[in-house]
């Protein structure tokens, strides 16, 4: 067997158990997201602010994707976030089992709103379903501008694309105008907020993306 050939098959195996989730999902009505992008565009900070302005609104948990240690966890809990903290050993992305497997120790299970916070990579995560509703690329301007085309499958997998740190813009170059040009290039129905946590500017925007979602998912699921 090839390399092409294995990695057609665990793709497939993956998607098969990505099923199974998707199905356990939608029996408890939880809208589910995978957020995915590089090292220190702010996932785990996206998150504690998320949790500070809807804990009064949703139930909700993470399950967080690391190649060592539990800090980012950890950080989610003492946000009043609960967390489960999967450590890959060296994985570069998390994959339905692991997801499958982490829920069995998820006491906070089922929740309204579920975040997966995927290990820090553009690249190997776009591949892999989780059974989540959608996916959600975070891109910094602290990165270059030549990160959508650079890793063109995340961004025309993702439905939200948040652009982070804006704060930061006085201080950079970043072209923010032609970042969002390459990601509608690649998508065409992708919903793009520019975000900061600490000021909080697009954070309202993406509050009530989530509450929107969450609304659609009991709708379609009858799950109150």
């Amino acid at each position: 067997m090839n390399r092409a050939e294995i990695r057609k098959r665990i793709l497939a195996e993956n998607d098969e158990c990505a099923d199974r989730l998707r199905s356990q999902f939608e029996d408890v009505g939880s809208l589910v997201l995978d957020l995915v992008s590089s090292p220190g565009a702010g996932k785990t900070t996206l998150l504690e602010e998320t949790a500070s302005r809807l804990a009064a609104e949703l139930d909700m948990g993470a399950i967080v994707g690391d190649i060592a240690t539990e800090m980012d966890a950890e950080r989610l809990r003492h946000a009043n976030l609960p967390a489960h903290q999967i450590i890959t050993g060296g994985a570069c992305h998390l994959d339905a089992r692991m997801i499958e497997e982490g829920m069995k120790h998820c006491a906070f299970l089922p929740v309204d709103l579920l975040f997966v916070e995927n290990v820090g990579n553009l690249v190997c995560p776009a591949s892999y379903a989780l059974g989540e509703d959608f996916k959600v690329v975070l891109l910094s301007v602290t990165e270059g501008e030549d990160k959508p085309f650079k890793y063109p499958a995340i961004f025309s997998k993702a439905k939200v694309a948040l652009i982070t740190k804006v704060d930061l813009m006085p201080q950079l170059s970043f072209d923010l105008e032609r970042v969002e040009e390459q990601i509608r290039t690649l998508s065409q129905d992708v919903r793009i907020i520019r975000v900061s946590a600490w000021t909080g500017e697009g954070m309202e925007e993406w509050c009530q993306l989530l509450r929107q979602e969450r609304m659609k998912k009991k709708l379609a699921t009858g799950v109150h």
